[in-house]
């Protein structure tokens, strides 16, 4: 079994020499039999403080508490250790962690926005129990932030004043987003930010918090972008890009796209009269299916649509939606199907939740009765402790099945999904649609 990691409080990481690995899922801490993989290139080990680490006491079996641990001549207050994973993975697991009964001011402080995933040390060093849901190298973490990002962004900021490109440069260099980093490359999935509110409040907004809450870990766009400024991005990233080559509207990072549904079908409009290179992709919460339909009319051919859950009272418990709920995001699923457009579902994921016996069985209904064409596993950047609390006592109930199994049911459900964490240009949609009907003609 691999042992358990935890860190003093410069940050220093250790395994403990006699206790083996605990993980979490949802609100409880187990010994698991599921094969952890090797730590992946670029993720990266971090602590969880005021969180004391659980262990697994090998001659018992029975979780245990380390309180305090002796380092040399030292004893310290161990934190608990997790890991961060770059794109393409799914965590399987939280990591085993004990706040304490009465934590006092600043001991236990709700974490930043980050997936925390169950780490310890393997056998060839660190691991994390997680699944690599998607193998595209095209996103790997070693083509991006390069040495020459920089003077690629100051290059574009010398050829256009368009404010949207202001914003991709602090995304690309500050935040280091993958997809405006694209921007600037001129390749693949291009960023067009469009919006700088949003008719959500979600719990774990990456651009927006609530007192009380961690900062925010990005800053939105200062000022909603015109037509003509968003058309101009999108028509100098289709002309020049390489690779699989795609530009969308609304990133997970800022407000809601759908709120600015016409001046987005304006830019569509425009670009579709000067190319057809390329694909109009769109990532949104789905929840105004009318104005979801207009972009489809308009030339949009693949949108994103995001949720935590098939059950309206835990969707409604983190979105914190204004006037609108979870039907009409199911009807923007259904809309946009109509409409001939590629219906990804960005599901974001949490061990011990999501993979719930009820909420497996409604999340399988919902993908089998909509017929979305891929399922976006996204663990849920949050604190898990947060989470938990939202959770409890909403969605459906039952044991957790895992997320491994989740992912197989959820292929069960609807053959021919793809289940991954990318958007899909529109060749590799033909492509792998060819796959699928030659697959089902095979079965048959």
């Amino acid at each position: 079994m691999p042992k358990l990691l935890f860190a003093d409080d410069r940050g220093n990481v250790y395994d403990h020499p006699d206790l083996d690995a605990a993980v979490r899922s949802g609100d409880e801490i187990l010994a698991t039999r599921e094969r952890p993989l090797d730590l992946p290139e670029g993720a990266s080990l971090c602590m969880l403080p005021g969180r004391r680490p659980v262990g697994i006491d090998p001659a018992t079996g029975d979780p245990l508490v380390l309180h305090e641990v002796k380092i040399g001549r030292k004893t310290v207050k161990p934190h608990a250790v997790g890991a961060t994973l770059p794109p393409g993975y799914t965590r399987t697991f939280l990591p085993a962690a004990a706040r304490a009964a009465l934590p006092t001011t600043g001991e236990a402080p709700i974490l930043p926005q980050w997936a925390y995933t169950a780490a310890a040390l393997g056998a060839r060093g660190p691991v994390a129990w997680a699944l690599h849901t998607d193998r595209r190298s095209h996103w790997s973490p070693t083509a991006h932030s390069t040495e020459d990002l920089p003077d690629l962004v100051d290059r574009t900021l010398e050829e256009t004043d368009n404010p949207i490109y202001r914003q991709l440069a602090r995304c690309a260099l500050e935040w280091r987003c993958f997809t405006a980093q694209n921007t600037f490359y001129a390749r693949d999935e291009g960023a067009i930010p469009a919006s700088a509110s949003c008719n959500a409040s979600c719990v774990g907004c990456l651009s927006e918090q609530q007192e009380g809450m961690p900062p925010s870990s990005h800053e939105r766009i200062p000022r909603a972008p015109s037509a003509d400024e968003m058309a101009e991005v999108a028509l100098r990233h289709l002309a020049r890009a390489t690779g699989r080559v795609m530009v969308s509207f609304g990133q997970g990072c800022e407000g809601e796209p759908l709120t600015r549904w016409k001046e987005i079908e304006r830019a569509l409009r425009r670009v579709r009269a000067e190319t057809r290179r390329g694909s109009l992709h769109a990532n949104t919460n789905g929840s105004l299916p009318d104005a979801l339909g207009k972009l489809c009319d308009a030339g949009l051919d693949s949108v994103r649509i995001s949720t935590n859950s098939a059950s309206p009272d835990l969707y409604a418990a983190y979105y914190r939606p204004s006037g609108y709920g979870l039907e009409d995001v199911v009807r923007s699923i259904r809309v946009a199907k109509a409409k001939g457009a590629y219906v990804a579902l960005n599901l974001l994921t949490f061990p011990g939740v999501t993979d719930r016996e009820g909420e497996a069985e409604r999340l399988c209904r919902l993908v089998a009765e909509t017929r979305v064409d891929q399922v976006q596993t996204r663990p849920l950047a949050l604190d898990p402790d947060v989470y938990a609390e939202i959770a409890r006592g909403r969605g459906g109930a039952g044991r957790a099945i895992g997320i491994r199994r989740l992912v197989a049911e959820l292929k069960a459900a609807r053959p021919g999904l793809v289940v991954g964490n990318f958007s899909r240009a529109r060749e590799e949609r033909a492509r792998t649609g060819r796959r699928a009907r030659r697959g089902r003609a095979e079965a048959r």
